[in-house]
């Protein structure tokens, strides 16, 4: 039979070696016979006709030959360099395996080598030189359906501190994670870092860092940077969804208030950590079969994780019918300084709402002791706190301690899944921040921790308020979407310890938080679409298929 014709290509479709250099169009071995003859590419790939599961065996058959986390990172970076839609073919089948190196623990990795690992420019770089011409260099970027935008100013990398322009390696990571797990099409993401410089001085001091090489914009002039940057965002790609990323407590918090009812934006930091965490709960609940409104939880940190954290908690709490004043005095932080209290006097504006009356404590174990906590929740950066004593005592005095450490990369994990099982005999409800592998204890019992990460939370949502056109970002989406994730985890889920459904089934998780998510923008006349009759099957119409 002779071969169907292409479609009439337009004309700046690329043909020979510039559409083998173009990632976004190119399929590598795998262009038929026809589409080398019409395109140009006849002789410049070997004779062969790859199938996509051919190419797929290659490329899992040279990453598992390598030997360091980094190592597989520069592999998949270098993939998604040449061809997107083998990349996230790969990701998207293999997500348990991939997942933690594209994205944590090994991306912190990545992001403090970023100047050394540099291979090709990805992502939209707006430096504090830019000021007056931000919108010019956003019209730079060559794909104009971007609906997604993941910025940083690199400052809180994960636990890792100021990286400045390395920074850039996370929201990168992040909207791979949108297309990954939620199908969010590649040419609708736009990393960007607002390089402001830095104050590590071992990065100003490293001759192959790429950023300023100055110390960070602070003030007025850090402020007017970011209002040009987010006026020449809407104006370059109307209605673009702005996700904040790893902004640093000072500036997270005004920043978000600041834009949150102008745009449509949120912090993922403040708001995706909330809503994964609060799926967790809502899952430990139904083992320990107790009521939310009956809790108290306990914070290890009182920055933006933990203030989003506490601050869903009470909405989840007053849906449970309890007054918020009352939700807010089960809600507790203790921070570099020992339990926040009321006594304290200046305390950080986010903190006040949760800095209750109550006498001094110095140290976590103090506050685990007084408080008697039925959930503690790690999101401070400060690994090994949830000490033996710490877990012990949360046994002591709860039949199943919740102990979630959440803190990330791995080497700021509060504590491992080895440890709290251990030293809760077995009884913890665990959750983490960064993947820990099965384990088997001493007397047989065989768990599967999962990550509260937020991958399960942040892509659903954006792929809801990209397809309705959301004009803003409410909590209760992130509250609709944890009860969402809750529901997905099943009962078998829980007989072995996993708090979250497996990774491998992330994208219809997505589609389910997405068509949730989108219910409450009609709801709440957020949506710039009319509701169709079928939501469930515009979601997965939506949805990249990275298949050839």
């Amino acid at each position: 039979m002779p071969k169907r014709p292409l479609p009439p290509l337009p004309e700046w479709f690329p043909r020979g070696t510039s559409l083998l250099r173009d990632p976004t169009l190119n399929k590598g071995t795998a262009f038929s016979e026809h589409e080398r003859d019409v395109l140009g590419l006849r002789g410049l790939l070997p004779t062969h006709v790859a199938t996509q599961d051919e190419q797929l065996a290659r490329v899992l058959e040279n990453f598992r030959r390598l030997q360091t986390p980094l190592s597989k990172y520069i592999m998949l970076s270098s993939l998604l360099d040449r061809n997107e839609a083998l990349f996230f073919r790969v990701v998207t089948e293999h997500p348990d395996e991939m997942m933690p190196i594209i994205y944590t623990p090994t991306v912190g990795l990545a992001c403090q080598q970023f100047g050394h690992i540099y291979r090709r420019p990805r992502g939209l770089f707006v430096s504090a030189a830019d000021r007056g011409r931000i919108a010019q260099v956003m019209r730079n970027w060559p794909h104009r359906e971007a609906a997604m935008i993941v910025v940083t100013d690199g400052e809180r990398i994960l636990g890792l501190g100021d990286l400045g322009a390395n920074g850039m390696g996370i929201p990168i990571g992040k909207l791979s994670l949108y297309t990954a797990c939620a199908g969010l099409h590649p040419w609708k993401c736009l990393p960007v870092m607002l390089d402001v410089g830095t104050n590590n001085q071992a990065l100003l001091a490293d001759p192959l860092y790429l950023g300023l090489r100055q110390a960070r914009l602070t003030g007025a002039a850090y402020d007017e940077l970011v209002e040009e940057f987010i006026v020449a965002s809407q104006e370059v790609f109307p209605g673009v969804v702005v996700q904040f990323e790893d902004f640093a407590n000072h500036n997270a918090f005004r920043l978000l208030r600041r834009y949150r009812d102008r745009v449509c934006c949120f912090n993922d930091d403040i708001q995706g950590t909330a809503s994964v965490t609060v799926a967790g709960i809502l899952s430990s609940l139904r083992v320990t079969g107790q009521r939310m409104r009956d809790q108290t939880f306990l914070c290890l940190g009182a920055g933006e994780a933990a203030t989003g954290i506490s601050d869903l908690l009470v909405a989840a709490m007053r849906e449970d019918g309890l007054d918020e004043a009352l939700a807010r005095r089960r809600c507790w932080m203790v921070d570099s300084k020992g339990l926040v209290i009321a006594s304290r006097g200046e305390l950080a504006e986010h903190k006040r709402p949760y800095a209750h009356e109550h006498a001094p404590v110095v140290d976590f174990l103090g506050a685990v002791r007084a408080l008697k906590p039925t959930a503690i929740i790690g999101v401070g950066a400060v690994p090994g706190t949830f000490s033996e004593a710490v877990v012990r005592e949360m046994a002591r005095i709860n039949e199943r301690p919740i102990v979630f450490a959440l803190s990330n990369p791995t080497s700021k994990a509060e504590c491992t899944a080895l440890q709290a099982y251990e030293w809760s005999e077995g009884r913890a409800l665990y959750a983490s921040g960064s993947p820990f592998d099965p384990l088997t204890l001493a007397d047989g019992r065989h768990f599967v921790p999962r990550q509260g990460n937020n991958s399960y939370i942040f892509p659903g949502v954006g792929l809801a308020l990209v397809i309705v056109g959301a004009t803003r970002v409410t909590d209760a989406m992130f509250l609709t979407a944890a009860r969402t994730l809750a529901a997905c985890t099943t009962e078998a889920d829980l007989a072995q310890g996993s708090l979250y459904p497996p990774l491998a089934g992330v994208r219809e998780v997505s589609a389910r938080i997405a068509v949730a998510v989108a219910e409450i923008a009609f709801r709440d006349g957020l949506a710039q679409i009319d509701r169709p009759e079928d939501l469930v099957e515009l979601v997965h119409h939506e949805m990249y298929d990275p298949r050839y």
